[in-house]
């Protein structure tokens, strides 16, 4: 099987192109790992000295070199290892060159901010993206000494959240459900535990992160802001390695060993909050039996099978319980297997098969005592998918992406059973399901020394179908207070078997840099994506109970436009980075809600949609230090996130619910000497809009807000500002006198500010008696956070 897919593509995909090819060129290709580990390295360096041209390793730690015949001088480097040099002889015959590099020693006393290339900021073409190691995730100060990636990457530009306590992150103005967030892969619909405190990645099993904010390649679609792509490790293949933590929330413990040295390995990594057994015993009475905690469970198999062929299996199963005799939990499941295959020296294909389900369950009687009076309440989205990319090495100055996805949607908005009496009782929104469907190519380009490109396109069609009646129509009735929108929904019979809606979008990319001396460059792009899923929220921060549902023939796909342009220069032979960025977003076919609208468990909430348009713009500075025992940055990032929609706001523009003008973040870390370090992070982030009643009215006996004239944003949250602080002491031996270990004391919200979460009103005592007519309100302040967090975590490696 493989050998008729090897010929076919070969004969397909590959002759076309060997007219850039000369005769008296060959190729030398292979794999750049850790010696330690056997872990393929991420963007390590090639270069070859004698023609000043080289190239970079990918995801995999690959690589491939096509030069003229003679003999060459490899260099092989990545920050925090050992250069390396191999020379080479490319006479008669392609090479396959594959080299384990060394830590460096004197490199590790020091904190080590990025695993790239040093002038990787001015010198690669894509702009808009970060990538933090996780050593440095590691050392940043964080809430109850738990290292947490997804918290790590709101201290850089261009992210933020709408406040502590809230699910997911917000990027350059898009919401929460813009954001594809990939494991392995695989796609992770909720990447929060504890209601948004914690981050579900595991750091002891996580290996690469990488945030992509503009510029997006073509080999990525599905969402509108970013992507955040994390790898796992492969598990070490050299030795048995177990890492491990025991914190003030919850311990954690990761155990990596060879199956068979240097060709198969494993990672094993679990987490485990113990919240409820520290309460347990001064639970008495109905709350004895109370259930809050969340762990997960990540791990991963990989074995290669020989030169070219390399297998992986990875999964991720993660879930959070509260409750007693109701119950709430969420969780995610993923299921990545994937293949690299080197079909020749040119030719690289990883291909993906994934499986990803977020689902949530709230249950009035989880221990079965009532039966026959009981409420249950389900939803979920589950996919199924294959993706395979191929990238071809055409020569150092041109590669070649290419590749596809077939991607199932199963959604099911909310599904819920009551049971009163013995009578049950089944209703919430129809099951939906969808295909989606892509194909892309793209190339990186360089055309001289000084300008390099990247271009592409990605095409995506999108099949809407649902097993049960479909709302066909949206019918224009006029604002009440039965129909907040103005919109009705029609039905009608539906058949499961055909796609009532289809969609498909061209999808165009383009990056460019060009260099403006050795150490500076200018920058520029463009991309355009489609987003064919919806996240239904109308509260101010994203929480577990959202709904995910799909476009259909009364919902668009969203459509963002974006361009950017930025200026990147490094100093001080690279200790220093410094970038400037502008960009500027189109939003087409955003969603928003009227007032009261009812989104849960509504079969019709189509009817309380509203839609319209939306655009982003922002500046962001960028100052990071790299080397010396104080490292860190500085980022600030001005910015305003806009939506205009017909008949909210007097059908003019308005601040969306997660604009923030400014935000400010400062990150220090010290090393003293190989015993101690010292970290700090201080956020300063201006308050989010929201809309304040002046007033307040009665709706079907509930409060609610008045505004004029339906104003939405007119006022805001105040500010936010928070100082973290730590400290770590390194030991000399672990367990049991072996291995190594630390402990990190930190302090978060050092300055115990009582930082505002949201705003909102309740009637004024004096006339709270009275529900007849309008009453005056006052408004509350709320704090998630209310006061300083002192912790103490022990974590050990052997």
């Amino acid at each position: 099987m493989i050998n008729l897919i090897r010929k076919s593509l070969l004969i397909l995909l590959i002759l076309p192109f060997e007219m850039f090819a000369q005769s008296d060129k060959l190729t030398v290709s292979g794999y750049i790992k850790d010696n330690k580990n056997g872990e393929g390295l991420i963007g390590a360096s090639i270069f070859v000295k004698e023609l000043m041209t080289g190239t970079t390793t990918n995801t995999y730690g690959f690589y491939s070199l096509t030069l003229p015949k003679g003999n060459y001088s490899l260099i092989i480097s990545s920050v925090g290892y050992r250069k390396s040099i191999k020379d080479i002889k490319l006479i008669d015959q392609n090479v396959t060159l594959n080299v384990e590099v060394q830590e460096d020693g004197q490199e590790l006393a020091e904190v080590v901010v990025n695993a790239k290339r040093e002038d990787d900021n001015v010198q690669a073409i894509e702009m808009s993206v970060n990538k933090i190691d996780m050593k440095t995730i590691k050392k940043i100060p964080a809430l109850l000494g738990e290292v947490d990636l997804v918290r790590a990457i709101q201290l850089l530009p261009g992210v933020s959240t709408v406040g502590e306590g809230a699910s997911g992150f917000n990027v350059r103005g898009g919401g929460v459900d813009q954001n594809l967030i990939l494991l392995d892969d695989a796609p992770v619909y909720n990447s929060s535990h504890l209601f948004g405190f914690f981050s579900i990645f595991n750091p002891d099993a996580v290996k690469d992160v990488k945030l992509i904010k503009g510029g997006i390649p073509a080999q990525y679609g599905g969402r509108g802001a970013s992507i955040l792509d994390v790898k796992m490790k492969e598990g070490n293949a050299k030795k048995l390695e177990i890492n491990g933590g025991i914190g003030a929330i919850f311990s954690r413990l990761s155990i990596e060993a060879p199956i068979v040295k240097d060709k198969a390995s494993f990672i094993v990594a679990a987490r485990r909050s113990y919240i409820d057994v520290l309460a347990k015993p001064f639970l008495t009475g109905d709350n004895a039996d109370s259930k809050f905690s969340f762990y997960d469970l990540t791990a991963k198999v990989n074995y290669n099978i020989n030169q070219n062929n390399t297998v992986f299996l990875s999964g991720y199963f993660g879930r959070d319980v509260f409750g007693n005799d109701f119950g709430f939990n969420w969780g995610n499941s993923t299921l990545s297997a994937r293949w690299n295959h080197v079909f020749s020296s040119k030719l690289f294909l990883n291909a993906t098969a994934f499986y990803s389900n977020y689902d949530y369950l709230l249950d009035s009687d989880l221990a079965n005592k009532r039966p026959n009076n009981a409420f249950r309440w389900t939803s979920n989205i589950e996919n199924l998918s294959f993706k395979p990319d191929f990238t071809y090495y055409i020569n150092p100055e041109n590669t070649l992406t290419f590749g596809g996805q077939v991607l199932n949607y199963d959604f099911t908005p909310g599904s819920a059973t009551a049971s009163s009496n013995g009578d049950k009782r089944t209703f919430g929104s129809a099951p939906k399901n969808a295909v989606e469907y892509s194909a892309y190519v793209g190339n990186e380009m360089k055309v001289s020394s000084k300008l390099s490109l990247q271009y592409g396109i990605r095409f995506s069609r999108y099949d809407y179908t649902s097993k049960e009646d479909v709302y066909y129509e949206r019918v224009k009735v006029g604002i009440s207070d039965e129909f907040p929108s103005g919109y009705d929904i029609n039905t009608k019979p539906n058949d499961p078997n055909k796609v009532l809606q289809s969609y498909q979008n061209f999808e165009p990319r383009f990056s460019m840099k060009l260099e403006t001396s050795e150490s500076s460059s200018i920058k520029a792009s463009y991309n355009r994506m489609a987003q064919y899923i919806h996240l239904m929220s109308n509260t101010a921060a994203s929480t577990p109970l959202d709904v995910w549902t799909s476009s259909t023939n009364n919902i668009k796909p969203q459509l963002i436009d974006q361009v950017a342009l930025g200026f990147f220069k490094n100093l001080g032979e690279n200790e220093y980075e410094t970038s400037v960025e502008v960009y500027y977003k189109d939003l087409q076919n955003q969603i928003d809600y009227a007032d009261r609208s009812d989104l849960f468990l509504n079969p019709e909430f189509e009817k309380d949609l509203m839609f319209g348009k939306g655009r982003a713009y922002g500046l962001e500075l960028y100052g990071k230090k790299n080397k010396g025992k104080l490292t860190g940055w500085v980022s600030y990032t001005l910015a305003r996130t806009e939506r205009l929609v017909e008949g909210l706001n007097n059908s003019d523009w308005y601040p969306n619910r997660y604009d923030r003008t400014h935000t400010l973040n400062v990150v220090a870390q010290y090393e003293v000497n190989k015993k101690w370090s010292f970290g700090a992070n201080f956020a300063y982030i201006s308050g989010v809009p929201y809309s304040l009643g002046k007033a307040q009215g009665y709706y079907e006996g509930l409060p609610i807000g008045i505004t004029d004239n339906g104003v939405r944003g007119n006022v805001r949250v105040p500010s936010y500002h928070r100082l973290d602080i730590s400290a770590t002491k390194k030991n000399k031996k672990a367990l049991f006198g072996k291995g190594e270990s630390e402990w990190v004391f930190s302090v978060y919200n050092l300055y115990n500010r009582r930082n505002p979460f949201s705003i909102y009103t309740r009637p004024k005592e004096e006339s709270a008696q009275s529900q007849v007519g309008v009453v005056q309100n006052e408004a509350v302040r709320l704090s998630i956070i209310g006061s300083f967090i002192p912790s103490v975590t022990y974590n050990f490696k052997f």
